[in-house]
């Protein structure tokens, strides 16, 4: 049960948005997001694939 008495977090990198900033910039097709969702998950997988294999040991 809360007692009304504790200290709440704040999220310190929330940042405000102006809605009428949001009107002016044009809105992208759901689509697009997803494909640069996936390029950016590629490019990460990539890189993780890429740390894994430096990291091997190949003298086995």
């Amino acid at each position: 049960m809360s007692t009304g008495k504790e200290q709440l977090d704040a999220d310190d990198d929330f940042i405000a948005v102006d809605p009428e900033d949001n009107a002016q910039s044009p809105v992208e097709p759901a689509k697009t997001n997803l494909n640069k969702r996936r390029t950016i998950d590629n490019l990460l997988e990539e890189r993780r694939l890429q740390r894994q294999l430096a990291d091997y040991d190949f003298d086995l």
